[in-house]
């Protein structure tokens, strides 16, 4: 099984990338791959560069990654209650190639902040959306307080409620 984890945010720091990861660490004899949304930067969209410029090789390596995945395990980050603006923009691009971006691939949606909503506006405008893309969401869960629950030297949630409740989204994406 070969499952495709990121953090929609640019943060080198990010902690939904930790989460995102750890999550992915869960799927039993999977083959994990963590995208960098640092590596698919481009132009803002608009529809005049497309149309001069073509879509960027970025977000066609994009769709392509998530056409090889089996699962996906997507960690959103909050700014301002909504998606970050790599995500938006890499999101915005990657949906002139198919408005299916996910391409019915089973999810688990995930958000988490520093705070105790845990970037839960963020996650339900995901899950909200979510059949206009093709995602197959199987789970969602927001992680709230991320820095009292979660070791960041081990890689590993501390809650064991918050744990558990993550091993059994991330079950849901077994075949």
């Amino acid at each position: 099984m070969k499952v495709l984890a990121f953090a929609a945010s640019s943060s080198r720091q990010s902690i939904n990338k930790q989460l995102a990861t750890y999550a992915a660490s869960l799927v039993e004899g999977a083959q994990v791959e963590v995208l960098d949304l640092n590596d698919f930067e481009m132009p803002i969209y608009s529809s005049d560069r497309e149309n001069e410029q073509g879509i960027p090789a970025q977000a066609q390596t994009f769709y392509k990654k998530i056409a090889e995945a089996d699962a996906i395990i997507v960690s959103f980050a909050e700014h301002n209650g909504s998606y970050t603006a790599a995500y938006k923009n890499l999101f915005d691009w990657t949906s002139r190639i198919s408005q299916k971006v996910y391409q019915d691939t089973p999810m688990v949606l995930l958000a988490t902040s520093p705070g105790p909503g845990g970037a839960k506006s963020v996650l339900g405008s995901a899950t909200g959306s979510a059949p206009f893309f093709a995602m197959d969401v199987k789970a969602s869960m927001s992680v709230p307080s991320f820095y009292d629950v979660f070791d960041s030297e081990k890689g590993e949630l501390t809650d064991e409620t918050l744990k558990q409740q993550l091993k059994e989204s991330v079950f849901s994406l077994q075949p």
